[in-house]
């Protein structure tokens, strides 16, 4: 008879057996209800690797797609991408279906990923779902300092009405880094940060290398390869920009500006979009009356999704604080261009310091007229009773309202194109609403101020029909908008010197007669290359019908050169 012991142990034994076939039973009852785990390569019955094939490539999309966001969809998803590329020949050129489907998967996995972890991407080693890769990043501004935030630029809402998106191959995104510091070109972009279009997508490493993800400006690499087939990328030329906007305080500073907040005149000056290229003539935009650059977010756009415009032109915004007259905000905007010309082309010798384009709304408008104009003596005259060289007080101060008052055509700004723009003034300026505003737009300017010392200490220097604004400082960018208004009176008379051509844009509101803020008479030059007047407000700017005008103007000024007084330089 057996022991007690040894029956208890195999009793045990017996026990443990059992339970073992319990938990084996409902372990395979569990994997039973998930599908088979797929890789990259298919073996055959003997237990041989196959090549993959496109179905197979296919069975691992659809498996994924039965899958929540996980790890697991996501590494299903890059042996989708693998085996796309693998079930090529190396002569073959892809279907139309592989490229799809390779697109699919590499657009998902990297959708989890920017989703998951939008911040802290750089070139190198990085891991995806547990495995190996490799970022690459192909055609990054020159400015980008550290690791990039990504995000997918369908994530960025555009204005109603426009898509600049063109389709293709991968994912259009959006790098962004904060702005530098170790650079002088480092104070022409946004305090906002630098962003970036770019086309994002994954694709096989060399042999046994890790996959690699691809990051490159598809304006520089139009096409990926997919077996030996070049397909064409897709594209989004405007979310970098909208992002940016997005993020952005000026339009609040913008009015503020106006009233006198300090905010939107620190950050006063010109800013690049895109990195400067020497080559290409810049378009420079010069925003209205408590405005700010992100009206121009549309003609942008339109001007960088149109291949010729945007391999000849480059896009340059201007911020500047639209509380000062008119002659002032044109000074300090010649400044800002200054500024950026001493940073960008010391020399003077660049092909884009040859030519720029104005394009200017509303006050902007006026601005950029005034930047191409040679006053003469006839601003100064309306302003002041004795020569330039007869005004007296603090040297500094002299010449701040010499250069005011006796302007000449800014250097290569050889083309205009005008929006909305009151050349004869605005009945608004001199309204209820009006007369409102004058009082609360800031009229601390140091400009001003000079214009005051010198109206108080040298009287019979100013001009009596002036002398009791100069006085009082009463001057600010609505006063000097008055159709009254002396020295604005006496501008009027100003057109571009002989060279420049000049287009003028107005807005003619259901037969009005003016857009609601500019007569039309006021908006309109005569001796113009082209003038256009629509059925709309005075936000032109956003106008399709607008917006084709000026991108037809511009390729018409591709081609053509810069004449007459309007190149002479400096």
């Amino acid at each position: 008879m057996p022991d007690a012991r040894v029956r208890h142990g195999r009793c045990r034994s017996s026990a443990i057996v059992r339970l073992s076939l319990l938990l084996s039973a409902a372990l395979l009852g569990a994997c039973a209800s998930v599908e088979p785990v797929l890789t990259s390569v298919p073996v055959s019955p003997s237990g041989v690797a196959e090549r993959p094939t496109l179905q197979h490539a296919s069975e691992l999309a659809r498996r994924a797609a039965r899958l929540e966001d996980s790890p697991a969809r996501t590494r299903l998803l890059l042996d989708c991408v693998s085996a796309v590329h693998a079930s090529l020949d190396d002569e073959a050129s892809a279907s139309t279906e592989a490229v799809t489907l390779a697109g699919h998967c590499s657009d998902q996995v990297l959708l989890s990923e920017f989703h998951r972890h939008p911040r802290g991407w750089s070139p190198g080693p990085v891991e995806i779902a547990g495995r190996d890769a490799q970022v690459r990043v192909e055609g990054a501004n020159a400015m980008f300092r550290g690791a990039y935030t990504i995000t997918p630029s369908q994530d960025v809402p555009l204005p109603t009405g426009w898509n600049f998106r063109r389709s293709g191959f991968g994912l259009p995104v959006v790098l962004r880094t904060d702005r530098c510091q170790d650079d002088p070109r480092c104070e022409l972009y946004p305090t906002e940060g630098i962003y970036q279009w770019a086309t994002a997508w994954i694709e096989p490493g060399p042999v046994d290398a890790a996959p690699v993800v691809r990051i490159v400006d598809p304006t520089i690499m139009p096409g990926a390869v997919i077996g030996s087939r070049s397909v064409p990328l897709a594209f989004d030329s405007l979310s970098f920009y909208q992002l940016g906007a997005l993020a952005s305080r000026l339009p609040r500073q913008g009015i503020y500006g106006l009233l006198g907040g300090d905010d939107v005149g620190r950050r006063a000056g010109v800013y690049l979009l895109r990195d400067y290229d020497p080559n290409k003539v810049p378009v420079v935009m010069i925003h209205g009356l408590g405005s700010n650059p992100i009206i121009w977010s549309e003609l942008s756009g339109a001007i960088w999704a149109d291949p010729q415009l945007r391999d000849s032109y480059q896009v340059i915004h201007i911020v500047f604080q639209t509380n000062a007259p008119l002659l002032v905000s044109r000074l300090r905007v010649q400044s800002y261009l200054d500024r950026m010309w001493s940073i960008l082309d010391p020399e003077h010798d660049d092909p884009a310091r040859q030519k720029m384009v104005l394009v200017g709304h509303s006050l902007g408008g006026v601005v950029s007229r005034l930047l191409t104009v040679d006053s003469g003596q006839v601003l100064w005259d309306a302003a002041f009773a004795v020569p330039p060289d007869r005004i007296e007080g603090p040297p500094a101060e002299v010449e701040g309202i010499r250069a005011t008052f006796l302007v000449k055509p800014y250097p290569g700004a050889c083309a205009l194109v005008m929006l909305a723009a009151p050349h004869k003034g605005s009945p608004t300026a001199s309204s209820v609403g009006g007369k409102l505003a004058r009082l609360l737009v800031g009229r601390r300017a140091p400009e001003i101020q000079a214009l005051r010392r010198l109206a108080l200490d040298h009287p019979e220097a100013v001009r009596p029909e002036v002398a009791e604004s100069y006085r009082r400082a009463q001057l600010n960018s609505i006063s000097t908008l008055q159709a009254m208004q002396p020295v604005r009176r006496a501008g009027e008379s100003l057109l571009p010197v002989a060279g420049v051509r000049y287009h003028t844009i107005a807005g003619d509101l259901h037969g009005q007669g003016g857009d609601g803020v500019v007569p039309l008479p006021s908006a309109l030059l005569p001796g113009a290359d082209s003038t256009l007047v629509v059925d709309h407000g005075h936000a032109l700017y956003s106008n399709p019908e607008v917006i084709a005008q000026v991108m037809g103007i511009l390729h018409e000024e591709r081609i053509r050169p810069c004449d007459g007084a309007a190149a002479t330089q400096e």
